[in-house]
């Protein structure tokens, strides 16, 4: 079945859900989703741990959202191939938020004779569906480190393609390490 579209989920206040146990009857969850997220560093940490790559560059969220697992997945995918064709072993970059809040769904049916087979809102608190980060004003979502000037403006159109994706608004936070030594 298909997911349900993003801006069900995404602007809700929400209080996040994580709640898994042992003991099975003290979990409401009984399975949670498998994370999508396959690496959340790639790229050189060596040379960003010795401070060969001073440009950094991080994109931060400017108002709360949930962003999900796949989302999140989509776009690491998509900034780690570009890094890598334009900025081979040049870079740094991490995926911050770490998806926890399991995200649920009450699925209802529609048609003829659709009245007969669900249970409407009595038992309506959802199976899951996929996980998603909670991310805040301020919060960091991507975090990108690179060798020069000009990688520093290459990066800067590859999150200006990935920034649709996401499902807040965010900015990008420039800073050279190497003058704030």
């Amino acid at each position: 079945m298909a997911l349900r579209k993003a801006s069900s989920y995404t602007k809700k206040h929400v209080l996040p859900f994580t709640r898994i146990s042992s003991k099975k009857g003290k979990s409401y969850i009984k399975t949670v989703p498998p994370q999508s997220i396959v690496k959340f560093s790639m790229g050189s940490e060596a040379m960003f741990r010795e401070g060969r790559l001073p440009h950094e560059l991080t994109l931060i969220a400017e108002e709360n959202a949930q962003i999900r697992h796949n989302a999140l997945e989509a776009c690491r995918q998509y900034i780690d191939r570009q890094l890598d064709t334009e900025l081979p072993g040049q870079y740094f970059f991490k995926v911050v938020p770490f998806p926890h809040h399991i995200q649920r769904e009450n699925k209802m049916l529609t048609g003829a004779g659709a009245d007969r087979m669900q249970s409407g809102m009595q038992l309506s608190f959802g199976h899951p569906m996929g996980k998603a980060a909670l991310v805040k004003p301020g919060s960091k979502i991507f975090f990108m480190a690179v060798a020069n000037e000009k990688a520093v403006q290459i990066v800067r159109g590859i999150i200006s393609r990935v920034k649709p994706k996401l499902p807040c608004r965010a900015k990008v936070i420039y800073e050279d390490a190497s003058k704030k030594q």
